[in-house]
This record gives C-alpha cells, sequence and structure tokens, in this order.
C-alpha cells in the first residue's frame, strides 16, 4: 500500500470526498487519512497520534494489528490454504469452530447449531428472523424502543431509531416494538425495578389478552445493553423475568451480542450475567477479530429449516476464522473479560470526576469497556424523578473537538447525545487515564465555544 505525503493529505481527503457517497457517517468527524495502527492507537498520514475509544464499534477487541492474531493469520496466508469456501468443511473452520465452542456459555455450546453468514451483524440478524419464522411458523416480531439490529430491511425493521427508517417503504410488517428498561428516562416516568417491572407487565397483558391486536410472536430480540441506543443496560433482574415470559408463552428469546459479545462487557457475552439461556444469540463484529464474520448459535432443537435456506457467498470467510479463533483464544487465555471490568471502572470513575468539573456530563452508565455519557443542558434545572434535557448538538461538538485532541469517541442514543466508549479490551490504564484527559480539556473548549456563541 503506497504511503500518502503530507502534501498529498488534503488531495486524498478532497478525492475521496467527492466519490464516497453521501451515506458516509464516521468520515464526517474522523476527516483525516489513516495510515497505520498499534493496539489502541492509530496515527494519520501526517503522524498525529490518536487513541481509538471506538475500536471500529467494537470489532476490534484487541485493538490493531495485535501481533498475536497478524501472525497467526501472516502464517494462514503463507500456508496456501484455500482463501474462499463458501461453506464446505476446512481446518480453518474446524479449528474456529472448537474456539467459538469453548466461548459459548457452556448451557448454550452443549446443544448449539451454527449458521455462517454473509459477513455482517445484518445479516445474522435476516438469517435468525428467518430461522425462527420458519420454525415457528408465526409472522410478527417483538423488538424494544432504542434497540440497533442492523441496517438491511429485515434488521432495519427492528431499529428504534428513526431516522434511517424515515425515507423506507416495504419494512418487515408485524413488527412491534416495546419499552426497553432506562431509569435515567424511563417511558413510564417512574423508573428504576418500578418501571422495569411496569414494561414487563404490559409485555405480558399483550400476550395474554386476546384482545391485544397483536399475534404471538416468532420470536423476541433484544441487546442485553444498548449499544448505538446509548450504552443502555438492561438489569439482570429484567432479564430474568423476560426469559420466564418467553418460556411460558413459548417464544424463542434471541440477544443480539453483535457489539457486546467477546468480553466487552466482563463477560464473554452480556447476558451471562443474568444467568439466562437465550434460543439463539447473534455475533459479529469482535467474533472475526478485525476481519468480517457473522453467525448465529442456536440450540439444536430449532435446526429445521432447509438446505439453502439461508446462504451466502463469503459465509465463513477464511482469514476471518483464523483472526476470530486466535481473538478468542487470547481473550480467554488472558482473562480479558475480567480485566475489561476492572479497566471500566478506572473509566467511570475518570468521567465522575469530569462530571463533577462539567455540568453538561449527565447519567454515565454501562459495563466492562462498554461506556455511555450523556451531555445534557448544563443550565436546565433539576426536576425530581427526571433527568435533564439532553444536549445533541454539544456532544456532536464535544466529539469534533475529541478528534482534535487526539481522541476517537463515537455519540450515540436519543438525538445522537451520548458519548460512547468502545476502547480495546488491551488497553492500558495509562491510555485510560489519557482519554479521561483529552476528554476534559475537548468538553472545556466545546463549552467555551458554546458560551462564547
Amino acid at each position: 500500500m503506497r504511503p500518502f505525503s503530507t502534501e498529498a493529505h488534503a488531495d486524498a481527503l478532497r478525492f475521496i470526498e467527492s466519490r464516497e457517497s453521501n451515506a458516509r457517517t464516521y468520515a464526517r468527524t474522523f476527516n483525516k487519512v489513516m495510515a497505520r495502527g498499534m493496539f489502541s492507537k492509530i496515527w494519520d498520514v501526517e503522524q498525529r497520534e490518536y487513541i481509538d475509544a471506538l475500536a471500529c464499534a467494537g470489532a476490534l477487541p484487541l485493538g490493531h494489528n495485535h501481533p498475536f492474531v497478524m501472525e497467526k493469520v501472516a502464517a494462514f496466508l503463507g500456508s496456501g490454504h484455500i482463501l474462499q469456501g463458501l461453506d464446505i468443511p476446512t481446518v480453518a473452520k474446524h479449528d474456529f469452530m472448537e474456539q467459538l465452542m469453548l466461548a459459548l456459555p457452556p448451557a448454550l455450546a452443549e446443544n448449539a447449531r451454527i449458521q455462517f453468514c454473509g459477513p455482517t451483524g445484518s445479516d445474522a440478524v435476516e438469517a435468525v428472523i428467518k430461522l425462527f419464522k420458519t420454525v415457528t411458523g408465526r409472522r410478527s416480531v417483538f423488538a424494544f424502543h432504542g434497540a440497533y439490529h442492523g441496517m438491511t430491511l429485515g434488521a432495519l425493521s427492528l431499529m428504534g431509531n428513526l431516522g434511517p427508517k424515515a425515507s423506507i417503504s416495504g419494512l418487515t410488517s408485524e413488527t412491534h416494538f416495546f419499552a426497553y428498561p432506562h431509569s435515567a428516562r424511563c417511558p413510564f416516568g417512574i423508573g428504576g425495578r418500578e418501571g422495569e417491572q411496569i414494561s414487563l407487565n404490559y409485555l405480558e397483558n399483550v400476550l395474554g389478552d386476546p384482545e391485544s391486536g397483536i399475534t404471538k410472536p416468532a420470536l423476541v430480540i433484544l441487546e442485553a445493553i444498548q449499544g448505538e441506543g446509548g450504552c443502555i443496560p438492561a438489569s439482570p433482574e429484567w432479564l430474568r423475568r423476560l426469559r420466564a415470559i418467553t418460556e411460558t408463552h413459548n417464544i424463542p428469546l434471541v440477544i443480539d451480542e453483535v457489539q457486546t459479545g467477546f468480553g466487552r462487557t466482563g463477560h464473554m457475552f452480556a447476558h451471562e450475567e443474568s444467568g439466562i439461556v437465550p434460543d439463539a444469540i447473534v455475533m459479529s463484529k469482535a467474533l472475526g477479530g478485525g476481519f468480517p464474520l457473522a453467525a448465529i448459535a442456536y440450540h439444536k432443537r430449532y435446526d429445521k429449516w432447509a438446505p439453502g435456506a439461508h446462504a451466502g457467498t463469503f459465509r465463513g470467510n477464511q482469514i476471518a476464522l483464523v483472526s476470530g479463533a486466535a481473538t478468542m483464544q487470547y481473550i480467554r487465555e488472558n482473562n480479558l473479560s475480567a480485566a475489561a471490568v476492572q479497566k471500566g471502572e478506572r473509566l467511570k470513575n475518570g468521567l465522575e470526576q469530569l462530571k463533577r468539573d462539567f455540568a453538561c456530563i449527565g447519567e454515565i452508565r454501562g459495563r466492562g469497556l462498554m461506556v455511555g455519557a450523556e451531555i445534557v443542558v448544563a443550565s436546565a434545572p433539576d426536576k425530581p424523578g427526571r433527568a435533564r434535557e439532553l444536549d445533541g448538538h454539544l456532544a456532536k461538538v464535544i466529539k469534533q473537538h475529541c478528534f482534535k485532541h487526539g481522541l476517537i469517541v463515537e455519540t450515540g442514543g436519543r438525538h445522537g447525545a451520548v458519548l460512547r466508549f468502545l476502547p480495546p479490551l488491551i488497553i492500558t490504564d495509562a491510555e485510560i487515564d489519557q482519554i479521561v484527559e483529552r476528554l476534559g480539556s475537548a468538553i472545556a473548549a466545546a463549552v467555551q465555544l458554546q458560551e462564547a456563541a
């Protein structure tokens, strides 16, 4: 790959921007030509350093170019092994599936069937919808406010965010949305355990009421911690009762672990904290260890679809299988799930200190190294039982100043007002402290700009 000189940087940016579609997203904030990366840091062509607290939306659990993974990929590429193989058996697939069975919760692994999908989380969501509609013969799907499950038509139908859906017709019919627990911004205005109970009482009533107008679903799908929705965790108690309701009504429960899977939240999978056993989980991002890969794991009793019911040329990409197997091995052998808890607490403690310094920081939440910090209107008065108004504009400005200060973070949640942190699991304590320091400088610059306007 040819290097870009400093002089060619602006020309390269102009060329890319003039040819890439208007649908591009991250490039609008991170508007530099990136040249190299190592672990938690990347550098642009002008040798500016950035701490990557996004890690490709969680797809790089070991960061950029981790030697343990790269050595295995390099050996594979020099081995003569086939690079693409549809879904035929290969050595790479065998080794990957062995590692995946070790990574999956034992109660799921012992009865698991794996469907390799096209290399995106969206395609895996499409697959799980097709699987359970086939098995149950039902048409409807239950999803939750704030959900993010992908951008293909079926997955988009399950999304809470209205923006990407606004101009699209033909979304999957009979998708029904229910309240996701959110103590700070409870849709019932109550919050806490009582708000959680009301949300489940309503869902249970819909399922038991012959006049509810909503048919029994083929599946219930949710994230144990909403990612794009703003790093909102569901409590273990809420998940356990939801699991009990779906079991009572014989409804498959699907957990979307695309962003939460593989050590990020303090467990290998986020739903494990609750102790539930879902009927299926959806996996991508970290699954491939930096290369595109997606799959679903589900109980063998549901393996009722016909051969070819979900197909695709790049199912089980061989390089991704090697990279993913190496990544799962490294996470397990180095106990990075436990390390994510300690490092996540360090990050949240730093954010809490910034919250004391800046009135624009609202609730800080998340688990492990999946952390969100709300940006709120600093001048808004506190109201009993109600969180302050979100400030999406200020969050966007803070994100831009973070980049100028050498920090890559993303926004999400309602009104794009949540700063989201998904750094690599191998990030050091010193780098976490640098994240907090650079974020503080960025907030100070953004607030000063806002006050001067």
